[in-house]
Order: C-alpha cells, then structure tokens, then sequence
C-alpha cells in the first residue's frame, strides 16, 4: 500500500487541521495508508525518503535546515509532493531551496475574497474531462517557475490592481524534481472550498499523479 505523509501546521487562519482531515479522506479513498503530523520535525524523519507522497500543510511556518535538507532530499530520490494553496505554496518563506522544489511562491492575492474564473489547460490526465470553472476565494499572485508544466490558470482583471490587468496566472501545474514529482494547485484557502467538485477533483488527481508508485 502507498504511504502518504501529511504534515499540517503554520497560520491557522488557513484551517490546516480541517484541511488536513479532508485531504487524508481524499487520498484514503484512493487507496494511500496515511499519516499526519502536527510538526515540521516530522520532515527531518529518515523514513520520509520512503514515502510515496509528502503533502505539506504549513502556511507561514519555519523549517529548520535539517528538515528542509531530509525533505529535498526526498524528492529528489523519488518520493512525491503535492499540496494547495497556502499550505505549500506559501510555507517556508526563507527556504530557497524548498520554493526551487515546489516551483513556485504566493505573493499577492489582490482584493482578498473574490470571484474569479479557473481555466483548465487540456491534453493532460489529470484535467481530463474537468470543464472550466467559476471559484470564489483569494486569487492567488505567484512567482513561478518557468519550467513548470501547466494545468490551469486564471485571469486577473485588475480591478483590485490595474498593473496586472490581462496577466494570466498559473493556478495549478506539476513538475519533476530529481526523481520525484510535484504537484500544486493554489485552490483551498479554507476546508469549506473542497466542497467544490471540479476543484476537489483536480487535487486528487495532481496528487495521484505525483505520489510514487
């Protein structure tokens, strides 16, 4: 059986514990023997170069070198990461080496709580048969890495920032890192927003892909 790790932990605001539940009913579903951890000591563990898939929860939280280093190291040699909104993609704010690993790092998410528009990128299985959709949440503003393979975006309008107006930002995308695959989407500001089918589905599936066989 595929072991899965979630480590949950960082501003509360993000609900990471809730978070965290329903993300282990998600990959239970599909099969994963999970774990949750409440600490980032949990990434310094030697068995995490074991995991199939490592999901870290952890908006705002400081790593230290040693779990950040076991971590990397990890996916380099074959383990999976995936995660969503702030849980990944904005943990670890000083660790150059984590946002190299993930691909990209929250910024901004001008007018807070809005209603904007998710386009899926096709010929890919994990957008498979997921139509475009409209989401209610905090539009995320990332730097990205270019070598990302993207899976959906969003449209800024400008209206809450007239700079950005047009620009076309990727919400989800996985990539190789070593020999481990990495999966992101920056939906999920609160556990309430998996109650939306097409963006539950896309991380199911993204962290399908990305967990290790």
């Amino acid at each position: 059986m595929r072991e899965a790790l979630i480590v949950w932990c960082g501003w509360a605001k993000h609900e990471p514990e809730q978070c965290a539940a329903v993300v282990g009913d998600l990959l239970r579903a599909d099969g994963f023997q999970v774990r949750v951890e409440t600490s980032t000591e949990a990434f310094a563990d030697p068995a995490l170069a074991g995991m199939s898939l490592i999901v870290p929860i952890c908006t705002m939280a400081k790593i230290a070198k040693e779990e950040v280093d076991n971590l990397t190291q990890a996916v380099l040699a074959g383990a999976g990461l995936g995660g969503f909104h702030g849980g990944m993609g904005d943990a670890f704010r000083e660790a150059v080496d984590y946002q190299f690993m993930t691909g990209g790092q929250w910024v901004a998410h001008p007018g807070n709580i809005i209603d904007y528009r998710v386009n899926l990128v096709r010929g890919d299985t994990i957008t498979e048969g997921i139509d475009d959709f409209d989401y209610r949440s905090e539009q995320y503003y990332m730097h990205v890495d270019p070598s990302n393979e993207v899976l959906a975006t969003t449209r800024f309008s400008g209206e809450h920032a007239p700079w950005i107006e047009g620009v076309v930002m990727p919400v989800a995308w996985k990539r190789r890192h070593g020999l481990g695959k990495v999966f992101y989407s920056s939906l999920g500001h609160a556990a309430k927003e998996f109650e939306v089918a097409p963006m539950r589905k896309l991380l199911s599936r993204g962290l399908r892909w990305a967990a290790r066989a």
